[in-house]
């Protein structure tokens, strides 16, 4: 029976986490689906959206490595806008501003084959902050997307978008 010394007992156990963290990492990456492409919202298939059931709404999404960028196109009333957001699917923050206009700090994360954000906005209330989820999801063959936005761990509303 070789003695292995101790050298080469830490060289086999940093070549054993090196492997781990890789193939865990390639785990991560392989379960994250692709929200690319171009999603038009369906106010029949959501719930909880309220007067946002008369808006037409298109949401172009680009993803290259651990940024998405949504480009979301809604037209109200006749009066057309645009919005724009980025996320870092690898948790570093970044800089956005919620569909109503409040500037936010965002921070993104996969969770399985979901796409996690915590948006964090100023409170009403001086020192305070108000602190919403929205987690995106596709449907198993990839046509609908679902955005569903919480607060204090309840759901409030859940929009559906499905590919164009």
């Amino acid at each position: 029976m070789a003695i292995l010394g101790v050298t080469e007992i830490k060289m086999k156990t940093l070549i054993t986490v090196l492997l781990a963290i890789c193939l865990g990492g390639l785990g991560v990456a392989a379960g994250a689906p692709t929200l690319a492409g171009t999603w038009i919202f369906k106010a029949d298939k959501s719930k909880g959206v309220g007067m946002m059931s008369a808006v037409a709404i298109t949401a172009a999404i680009t993803q290259t490595g651990p940024l998405l960028k949504v480009h979301e196109t809604t037209v109200s009333q006749g009066k057309q806008q645009t919005h724009d957001n980025t996320y870092d699917t690898g948790g570093d923050p970044k800089a956005n501003e919620s569909p109503m206009g409040d500037a936010s700090s965002t921070v993104s994360h996969w969770e399985s084959d979901k796409l996690v954000t915590t948006w964090t906005a100023p409170g009403a209330v001086a020192g305070t902050s108000v602190v919403r989820t929205e987690t995106r999801s596709l449907s198993a063959d990839g046509k609908t997307m679902t955005v569903e936005w919480s607060r204090d761990g309840k759901t409030g509303m859940v929009m559906v978008f499905d590919r164009q």
